[in-house]
């Protein structure tokens, strides 16, 4: 379906567009002005004609919400149904509720700022307050201040690139002749970055070190030890509460690498097979299989791991109900430290969406009918609740969450952990109340004021620019 949005004014057009393509997520849907339609005209089978009052500049906020609960209502009438998130388009929902027991609030005052002004669902308010009361109090005991701050390290390779995948990231059978030159230019760009905090009176240590991807340990094993002995020689890791590999693809693990994370420190690893069918590991382009998780789990156990976490995706094509479980049962015989839930999100410049799209020019449907190749995209309550259930069976608690866009089901993801397990980074960085200093292709460095003010610092994302950057630093 073509759906258009005419706005008397420009104000709000992200804000109007995210909200209307949470309701109908598998249809084409455009923001205009008024002038604009009239001069570009057009077939719409939905036009949705929103006016927007005058408002006081200082009450921006104020009257971007009144829009919105305003269409979100007139959306949820019109087709009878609500949103689990209600009328947040946001990626981080449990900011709302974080932020009024920050403030003193209660967890019934907290709630009802998402109940009665947010229009979000009872369960997903319940599960917001108690991620809120749970990242509250590990907040609470974490050493971060003014000149507090945490590091990341982002290396873009991995042993092939998934279907889903948006991030930053090439094949490393693309780039292993010049990973040690990236290696070298990361290290230079620490070198630079740690001088210049140092001198403006920055802590001498991170709070916590996080090393993701892409796939890190798609590195060979001596690329990985010589990148943490540079860490380690650059920065004071004495004071560092967590240290994170983000290892991930099975398909990337080895005794030796393993044995490298161990000897640096390094407390966190992921494992991450995203599911445990193998039929659509092979479809969404993991190449390794379900066995190959298991190996690698009990390898990295041998190795000394006792923090291992495990990513899974719901909605993966023609995944449902019975492959989740199956998947979980499977997870739970493993037993990991942490679980983390994640729902499939179709970004535009997946390889998943863009055969979505070819399918659908194929067909003559201007509509993404929320299927790839005949499999469809399922998620749902029911599939999450088999997710969290079995993270509930391993002892784990829901304490971060984010959401984004697109995603099937308009549902969220949740980290799980054991007490004392939860990713103090995933915290930090979701709440955006610590600077992150970020290094490599993509990194985005966040620095956070005392006022609440956030400066963003991306490095290009492509890898060949990185290095020409670097090289003129």
């Amino acid at each position: 379906m073509k759906i258009g949005i005419c706005a008397d004014r420009e104000d709000f057009f992200y804000d109007l567009h995210s909200l209307v393509k949470s309701f109908f997520p598998d249809d084409d849907v455009s923001v205009f002005s008024q002038k604009e339609y009239e001069e570009r005209g057009g077939e719409y089978d939905l036009m949705i004609r929103v006016e927007i009052p005058p408002y006081e500049p200082s009450l921006r906020k104020e009257a971007k919400d009144a829009l919105k609960r305003k269409l979100y209502e007139s959306l949820r009438d019109y087709l009878g149904r609500d949103l689990p998130w209600g009328m947040l388009s946001g990626i981080r929902p449990v900011r709302i509720p974080l932020k009024v027991l920050r403030d003193g609030g209660s967890l019934k005052e907290a709630g009802r700022v998402l109940l009665r002004e947010n229009f979000v669902s009872p369960e997903k308010t319940e599960l917001a307050v108690r991620i809120a009361s749970k990242e509250k109090a590990i907040l609470e005991r974490l050493p971060i201040g003014e000149k507090s701050y945490s590091l990341y390290v982002h290396i873009p390779f991995c042993p092939s690139i998934c279907l889903y995948c948006t991030f930053s990231s090439s094949p490393i059978s693309l780039w292993e002749k010049r990973a040690d030159g990236y290696l070298d230019a990361v290290v230079r760009e620490m070198h630079v970055r740690h001088d210049a905090m140092m001198k403006e009176g920055w802590n001498k240590g991170p709070t916590t070190v996080y090393i993701g991807g892409g796939t890190p340990t798609s590195l060979a094993a001596a690329q990985l030890d010589r990148l943490l002995s540079r860490i380690e020689e650059i920065w004071d890791l004495t004071g560092t509460l967590e240290y994170t590999v983000e290892a991930g693809r099975p398909d990337s693990f080895s005794a030796d690498k393993l044995r490298v994370l161990k000897n640096h420190g390094v407390t966190r690893i992921s494992v991450n097979p995203q599911t445990m069918n193998d039929s659509t590991l092979e479809l969404i382009g993991r190449r390794h299989t379900a066995k190959d998780t298991v190996r690698a789990f009990h390898m990295a156990r041998e190795a000394g791991f006792d923090n291992i976490n495990m990513d899974i995706i719901l909605g993966l094509p023609g995944e449902g109900e019975e492959e989740v479980r199956r998947t979980c049962e499977e997870i739970i015989a493993l037993g990991p430290d942490s679980l983390t839930v994640h729902s499939l999100a179709v970004k535009r410049a997946s390889r998943l969406k863009l055969n979505i799209l070819e399918d659908r020019m194929k067909d003559g449907d201007m509509a993404d009918r929320g299927d790839f190749r005949g499999y469809s995209l399922e998620n749902s309550g029911e599939i999450m609740d088999i997710a969290s259930d079995a993270a509930e069976r391993m002892g784990m608690e829901p304490y971060y969450l984010y959401r984004q866009k697109n995603m099937r089901g308009n549902l969220e993801n949740t980290g799980f952990a054991s007490p004392g397990r939860e990713c103090l980074y995933n915290i930090l960085i979701m709440e955006e109340l610590e600077t992150i200093a970020a290094f490599g292709a993509a990194a985005s460095t966040k620095r956070v004021y005392p006022d609440g003010r956030i400066e963003r610092s991306i490095s290009p994302k492509d890898v060949k620019t990185y290095l020409e950057r670097m090289e003129n630093l």
